[in-house]
């Protein structure tokens, strides 16, 4: 299937009218808004999605690919089809719609391994748990897993596999905004400190050929990040280093990427990882944490619901606004010297010396 991302998506329109409903109505679906998402997350584990993408299939053919109930998966698919994900051509027998395109694992700017990792356990059950974190302000996932998050992730490897696939996968659609926004040419070594697997460097080193790479992060991420590294063919100008950014930052770099690694912590471990990476910054270097920021007042934005996520899952882990980081940058002996805007929510802010 070739995907054309600015045919219409009329299907969407479904979502965007709820406002046009009964506030009793609207409320009750937001409400059961959990309904929706954890039928999303069980096609797109079943990858149903993708068994759509050249031809409309009847649900008992799908059914006896994937092993599962041909009953229960056309009622799942029919309530998702009345949102625009899917659409019923003939009785039990459906085609993939624009919309749903997204949930394909080849799609440029998929979702599916994000709509994967919020409904399986570590996400939805931590979730779940909200109350406690609004009645104690310590995180719900530590409460219902005994661990904090990323320690879990060290023992529980399919787990952290999932989640990143789900932080490639947001680099999919933040890496060519960032791209289109901010100019990497006058960098000579770029460090990615938490870079994951790597596909955001490797965007980035794959548009700018002049430049080095190295990507760091703890070994049980480092360990799975060569196919990322081969795929966009920069194995030897990247190297992978492993360990902890709260003991040591490698030297060598003139720019250190933080990319959502600032809203995992809280004000004291973030002015860590960031005056760490001071320690190792030249004069002339950078530190680009690219971050949603939080608007002020009632405006809509992703990072508002993204901050309920910090509350829940990281120890500490918040958005922030632009006070809040200018204050972190300054205590951690940084000054914030400009702000570039993306055409997604995720800023660049660039950091200096003081």
């Amino acid at each position: 299937m070739i995907y054309n991302q600015d045919k219409p998506r009329k299907n969407i329109v479904k979502l965007m009218n709820n406002h046009l409903l009964p506030p009793h109505i609207q409320l009750t679906q937001m409400i059961s808004g959990y309904w929706l998402s954890q039928s999303i997350y069980v096609i797109s584990k079943l990858g149903i999605p993708d068994l759509l993408q050249n031809s409309p299939q009847t649900c008992e053919k799908m059914a006896s690919l994937k092993n599962i109930n041909s009953s229960a998966l056309y009622r799942v698919m029919r309530a998702l089809a009345s949102v625009g994900i899917f659409s019923e051509v003939e009785s039990q027998r459906f085609s993939l719609t624009p919309l749903g395109e997204y949930l394909c694992e080849n799609h440029p700017q998929s979702v599916k391994a994000t709509a994967i990792m919020l409904g399986e356990a570590p996400h939805y059950q931590a979730w779940g748990n909200l109350f406690h974190s609004v009645k104690t302000g310590k995180p719900a996932f530590d409460d219902v897993f005994g661990m904090g998050v990323f320690e879990y992730f060290k023992s529980h490897p399919e787990d952290a596999e999932i989640f990143e696939n789900s932080m490639s996968s947001f680099s999919f659609s933040e890496e060519r905004a960032i791209l289109e926004a901010y100019d990497f040419s006058d960098f000579t070594t770029i460090v990615d400190v938490g870079g994951g697997y790597g596909e955001m460097l490797g965007s980035i080193l794959e548009k700018y050929p002049q430049c080095q790479g190295i990507l760091f992060d703890e070994e049980y991420v480092i360990s799975h990040c060569q196919e990322t590294l081969k795929k966009h063919n920069i194995n030897n100008r990247c190297q992978a280093i492993s360990g902890s950014f709260f003991e040591k930052i490698p030297s060598g770099g003139d720019a250190y990427l933080l990319k959502h690694i600032i809203h995992d912590w809280g004000d004291e471990s973030a002015i860590a990882i960031l005056q760490n990476c001071r320690e190792v910054l030249p004069e002339h270097g950078k530190i680009l944490v690219m971050e949603m920021i939080v608007p002020q007042g009632d405006t809509p934005s992703s990072a508002k619901m993204l901050d309920l996520n910090m509350l829940v899952m990281c120890p500490g882990g918040k958005e922030r606004s632009k006070i809040e980081f200018e204050e972190l940058f300054s205590l951690a002996g940084l000054t914030l010297h400009r702000i570039v805007t993306t055409s997604e929510e995720v800023c660049i802010l660039e950091a200096t010396k003081k």
